[in-house]
């Protein structure tokens, strides 16, 4: 078994209707792989959705269907994670509240895609709280659920960095405990004399010496105790490392592979762009899309030669045909041996082969609507379960647990 199973990843995506080949491969193909990897929860970001598009939400309900029915399309599996939308959810909106009012100003404004996306948007009015503090919702999004690692690219760095910060700062303010030193004492009786006699020992070497050997020693004593709560557990690992209580998690960057896609144009792949193939598009017309997409511009006629450097169809070909096939496509290319017809083809079959699988995976969700609505159903139950432990956790260290 992997040593990191059962560890927790999450991540969402935006609700923008069906899917393209650039979403699969920029992010939904590796969460088929770690699916069987990590403890994962993959949720529909339909409040996200608002930030930017607030006025017109006509689409919304059928755009989070399509999202939903292109990731089962994709691989994902429910017996192997947990898939929920954002809004049914609302422990996202109760933390991301009480972040919001521990959040400077100032850490929101300097995120470095909020002026990018201003710019870019310029048609639309952003000048809300909701477009600012979208960042501090994808911080609660993320230390709701205390995971330990989230996919990104290095575009979005950044942003997990902030969650950081912010789980940093509610710690120092929450995380300590006005009668931690009783709450200690009663869990080191719990593990016994014996083992808390070594316990206090390896915490003096380690605090007065600096001795990392036990703090490590320490740390598997602790976190291998069966006896202890996890409250408990973590009062004696910051008691060991003399911090405060560890309530919201530092997540980890998991950075993933974001291979170069083109889209049909040459640019990456966009909606906005208008350039995709979507991934259950028809198959003929994936072929004539791509019979259509342009190669090398100095290739004007059959006879000349080209470089598979400059031709954008060379990048599919790159994710899509084997080694040895690509090496004699490149020959061709580079000779005049073949024409861009020709060149084209494998990867006409490839694509539409892949996109033929994703048609067939999703079909018995088409057929079923009642189906995909029980998957998400018993995600929305799991992610609640979850989120409800950290709120309770949080509120008693706000103080606000009344009742």
């Amino acid at each position: 078994m992997n040593s990191i199973q059962n560890r927790r990843v999450l991540s969402g995506m935006r609700p923008t209707g069906a899917l393209h080949l650039g979403n699969y491969h920029g992010a939904l193909r590796n969460w088929v792989d770690l699916q069987y990897q990590y403890d994962c929860f993959f949720f529909v970001a339909d409040w996200h959705a608002l930030t930017t598009g607030y006025e017109d939400t006509g689409s919304l309900e059928s755009n989070v269907w399509e999202v939903v029915k292109d990731w089962l399309a994709a691989g994902l599996n429910p017996g192997a994670c947990s898939i929920f939308i954002q809004s049914h959810v609302p422990e996202h909106a109760e933390l991301h509240l009480l972040l919001s009012m521990i959040t400077p100003l100032g850490w929101l404004e300097r995120v470095p895609s909020y002026k990018d996306q201003i710019e870019q948007l310029s048609d639309k009015d952003l000048g809300t709280y909701g477009f600012l503090g979208y960042p501090l919702l994808q911080s609660a999004d993320i230390l709701l659920y205390r995971a330990q690692y989230v996919p990104v690219g290095e575009d979005q760095v950044a942003h997990v960095e902030m969650t950081r910060e912010i789980a940093r700062r509610f710690n120092h303010l929450f995380g300590r405990e006005s009668d931690l030193e009783q709450k200690v004492q009663r869990a080191l009786k719990q593990l016994g004399s014996r083992t808390a006699g070594q316990y206090e020992a390896l915490r003096k070497k380690y605090q007065e010496k600096g001795d990392a050997g036990s703090l490590d020693k320490a740390r598997l004593m602790v976190e291998g105790d069966a006896r202890l709560s996890l409250a408990d557990r973590e009062r004696l690992l910051s008691h060991l490392e003399g911090t405060g209580r560890t309530i919201l998690v530092e997540p980890q960057v998991l950075l993933t592979p974001t291979p170069k896609l083109p889209g049909l144009d040459g640019r990456k792949m966009s909606k906005s762009y208008g350039n995709t193939i979507a991934m259950r598009e028809e198959p003929d017309e994936v072929a004539r899309k791509l019979k259509a997409m342009p190669t090398d511009p100095a290739r004007v006629r059959r006879t000349d030669p080209g470089d598979p450097d400059k031709c954008p169809v060379f990048d599919l070909h790159r994710l899509y045909t084997p080694e040895d096939t690509r090496a004699r496509l490149t020959e061709g290319c580079k000779t005049a041996g073949i024409g861009c017809i020709e060149c084209k083809k494998p990867l006409i079959d490839a694509v539409v082969s892949e996109i033929t699988a994703f048609r067939d995976r999703a079909r018995e969700f088409e057929d079923s609507p009642d189906l995909i609505r029980n998957v998400v159903r018993e995600g929305c139950e799991k992610a609640r379960d979850a989120a409800r432990r950290t709120m309770a956790e949080v509120t008693e260290a706000v103080g606000m647990d009344y009742l």
